[in-house]
């Protein structure tokens, strides 16, 4: 049965294949609002389309469905989808040929929402706007470029492609994370530059594609500590005063996912969530631990948080559009995308 349930302001994921009956129930909890995919979920194009469309199934407005699907290592998908370069490969093309760079990240962009929104993802956590300051061993090739200024035209273009094919892009890991070595998913990274230092280059791609396209933004869980003890995704001074404030973003922020350790200094699963919620998050993400997700659920419901119209009306923003496809710019744009995994190879 299709309930009707405001989307609410956690997303988090399911067990496999297929939805088990804990999966319906925790799904259409008021205060779940989006179902993020791993590659576990997936073994087949048609397997991962019966998936999505039963996940669509459970409520109205439908779940917005998601995925980590960048390209290069961070590709979630691949039996049946086009194989999609590093972003680094398009950094690297712009330094022979920027307008081919361009054109190549369009194709790129067209390729990823086409193929997702085909098979009833509606977005994808991309793209990657970090500097490659040459540190970031978990950043590394997903950057486009170590000049904020490029990866702002690249990612511009990428983006694009997106939202031509139907698809709103998500902008991360705001202010930048390529200058830490730490990884965030096992550590709590701190960056002890300056205000100044990382306005002039980590936060250039931000601010120049917040009233570009950019549909969303996720911040790290990074502490920038000449600006604040708490790592940004859990810091009004980050969100609100610096994201909403100075560069005017007006679109919706997304937490990442509150069990990687950097998140570990905001305390319990519940107080991770209101420290994100309270700094400017519209939307936390819990992923990979269900019965830590079940004691998030009831945690903000006894806390008395509710699912919001307001927040509901702009996460259906985020859902795909199929209908903005032409066959012929996809093949086009695949082909693109073949040649340029080709020239790769060689």
């Amino acid at each position: 049965m299709t309930l009707n349930i405001p989307l609410g302001p956690v997303m988090t994921d399911v067990g496999g294949l297929l939805l088990a009956d804990d999966d319906i129930k925790r799904l259409q909890h008021p205060l779940i609002g989006g179902v993020i995919l791993f590659a576990r979920n997936f073994t087949s194009p048609q397997q991962l389309k019966e998936l999505t469309t039963s996940i669509h199934a459970l409520r109205e407005p439908r779940l917005p469905i998601a995925v980590d699907h960048e390209g290069g290592r961070v590709q979630r998908f691949r039996d049946g989808f086009t194989q999609i370069p590093p972003m680094r490969l398009l950094g690297q093309r712009w330094d022979e040929s920027p307008q081919d760079a361009l054109q190549s990240a369009k194709n790129v962009g067209y390729v990823i929402a086409s193929e997702l929104i085909d098979h009833g993802i509606d977005f994808s956590f991309a793209p990657v706007l970090d500097v490659d300051w040459g540190e970031s061993g978990v950043i590394g090739d997903r950057a486009f470029h170590k000049d904020p200024v490029v990866i702002s035209e690249l990612a511009g273009a990428l983006i694009a492609g997106m939202a031509s094919a139907g698809m709103g892009a998500v902008g991360k890991h705001f202010p930048g994370h390529g200058f830490v070595r730490a990884d965030s998913h096992h550590e709590i990274p701190v960056d002890d530059r300056s205000f100044e230092d990382i306005t002039k280059a980590d936060m250039v791609p931000f601010r120049m594609l917040a009233k570009q396209g950019l549909r969303a933004v996720m911040p790290a869980h990074v502490i920038y500590a000449k600006v604040d003890s708490k790592p940004a995704g859990f810091s009004s001074k980050w969100l609100k005063g610096i994201l909403r404030g100075q560069l005017d973003f007006d679109g919706l922020i997304f937490s990442d996912d509150l069990s990687m350790e950097g998140a570990s200094s905001a305390g319990s699963v519940a107080k991770r969530a209101h420290a994100a919620l309270d700094a400017g998050c519209d939307m936390v993400l819990l992923c990979n631990d269900a019965a830590r997700t079940d004691e998030l659920l009831a945690g903000l419901t006894a806390d008395g948080v509710l699912p919001g119209i307001d927040l509901s009306r702009r996460l259906q923003q985020m859902h795909g559009h199929l209908d903005a496809r032409k066959e012929s710019d996809y093949t086009a744009a695949r082909d693109a995308v073949l040649s340029l995994n080709t020239s790769q190879a060689a």
